[in-house]
């Protein structure tokens, strides 16, 4: 293999060129569609390699990272490679270094599998490379995207006039919601901070529960909103109602109370109803962290969780958690889009106004971005309404069933009411419940994700891949019996 040459540009001057119409004529552009097909193709069977070995191999990654970088090689080499070579060597570098988290055995971190449906969704928009900041420039991809908000909004129930905006994931997601909030309750009490800042702005209250996650914080952080007052949870992690209207009634002002759809230890959802009747009251700004747990109310059978969360102001999910799309697909709902629009909107010469709507730069972060949401709109058109309402409903009886087979097992206690999708379980002590996930992780099988949760060490297990099904709870349950200390 002659490797003194990269592959970077057509490399025949004679391939045939297919005609591109062009506005007002009939020339014609190149397509170098051969200096694709070698290096697709390479990368094609590489992924399905991958995807052949995902589901049967051990979770755990065998190589750290200063291993990977060895295997790819520490030097920017001086000649380039062949680009199938590049593809080919990169693979066997890194996939060592990877966790098999597409496997229906896999419970960390609350991270979802992948749809096939959604994987050559994903596929497309890199193909079709397509920046999805402007709504008239690129209106394939931005008509799909805007199509999946519509069908999101209808399948939760949230108010049919708020904005979707897509972006990396549930804290960019919260972020945009306070950000929203922010400009909201500020212009309430008279201060404009896009001209003016922060510096002499009346102070916003932030109002969080105990057991908010760490999302939250961050996304506070990075607005100038400071630490939140925190209200007492229950023992499941669920706001205090009286703490939170006494915290309400402690001070006045600029408002903004963050509620949670899905504990991240225990899975329970906060009283929304009865949290929103209180917000409207001192006229506060309502925030709903779903990052998995928002989808509940797209099943009618757990709909009751998410009761009265349709009040809300503002709302933030992830697709890549319970739909089981790529990383990353966050989403960011806002039910006033004016206020969304103020926060994030910019103005240019350069900025082509939109002829209707608003532009998707306006409602998130980021001026530049894939189209996060064509992957999104294309599980949802092969799910269909009734297909999300088995895959969130399967997924939390896999989550009760997983709970009741571990509750069985010698010495394991499940800590929470499973409501929804996540299990808490620990041994009699903490030295024993760290000494059973180290094992799971030795022995591969089965990855749950160590915490500490109310001053005990537990293995939180989060069922969120459409691939765990009743043969992998089992494999499960098996695994953790086989790693228990004998008897």
């Amino acid at each position: 293999m002659d490797t003194s040459q990269p592959s970077h540009a057509p490399s025949d001057p004679d391939t045939p060129m297919d005609p591109v119409p062009l506005s007002g004529g009939t020339q014609t552009a190149p397509a170098p569609t051969a200096d694709y097909d070698a290096v697709l193709d390479t990368a094609a069977g590489v992924a399905r390699r991958w995807l052949d070995g995902v589901f049967s191999r051990p979770i755990p990654a065998t190589h750290d990272i200063d291993q990977v970088k060895a295997a790819i090689g520490r030097e920017l080499p001086p000649h380039g490679l062949e680009a199938e070579s590049v593809i080919e060597q990169l693979a066997a570098a890194v996939e060592p270094g990877l966790m098999a988290s597409q496997s229906g055995r896999f419970f960390g971190w609350v991270m979802g599998g992948t749809y096939p449906v959604a994987l050559a969704a994903d596929w497309l928009v890199s193909a079709w490379d397509q920046n999805a900041g402007m709504r008239d420039a690129t209106p394939g991809v931005i008509a799909a995207e805007e199509l999946a908000g519509e069908w999101l909004l209808q399948l939760l129930g949230l108010p049919g006039s708020s904005d979707v905006g897509f972006v990396t994931g549930a804290t960019a997601a919260n972020f945009v919601g306070l950000a929203a909030g922010r400009q909201h309750v500020l212009e309430q009490a008279g201060w404009d901070v896009n001209r003016d800042g922060l510096s002499g702005a009346p102070r916003i209250r932030l109002i969080a529960g105990a057991e908010r996650h760490g999302a939250v914080d961050l996304a506070a952080r990075y607005l100038g909103l400071g630490e939140a007052t925190l209200v007492p949870a229950d023992a499941h992690g669920r706001i205090s109602i009286a703490g939170l209207a006494r915290a309400l009634g402690e001070g006045s002002g600029p408002t903004i109370v963050c509620l949670q759809a899905g504990n991240i230890h225990s899975g329970a959802f906060d009283d929304f109803a009865a949290a929103s009747a209180l917000c409207r009251a001192a006229c506060a700004w309502q925030h709903v962290d779903g990052a998995f747990g928002l989808w509940a109310g797209a099943a009618p059978g757990l709909r009751h969780l998410t009761a009265g969360y349709e009040l809300a102001d503002s709302w933030a999910t992830d697709a890549h958690k319970t739909l089981n799309v790529p990383y990353d697909c966050g989403v960011a709902i806002v039910a006033r889009p004016t206020a969304l629009h103020t926060a994030f909107g910019v103005h240019a010469s350069y900025l082509l106004a939109p002829a209707a709507g608003a532009d998707p730069f306006e409602k998130v972060p980021e001026m530049s971005r894939r189209a996060r949401g064509v992957p999104l709109l294309a599980t949802l058109r092969w799910l269909g309404r009734d297909g999300v309402e088995e895959l969130v409903t399967g997924l939390a009886q896999n989550a009760s069933r997983l709970a009741e087979e571990l509750a069985a097992l010698p010495g394991v206690s499940i800590l929470n009411d499973v409501v929804f999708t996540q299990v808490c379980m620990a041994m009699p002590d903490d030295e024993a419940t760290t000494a059973l996930g180290e094992r799971l992780l030795a022995e591969g099988r089965v990855l749950a994700s160590p915490s500490h949760w109310h001053d005990r060490a537990v293995l939180r297990f989060s069922v969120s891949n459409w691939a765990t099904d009743a043969d992998e709870v089992r494999t499960t349950v098996d695994a953790v019996r086989a790693a228990l200390p004998p008897r």
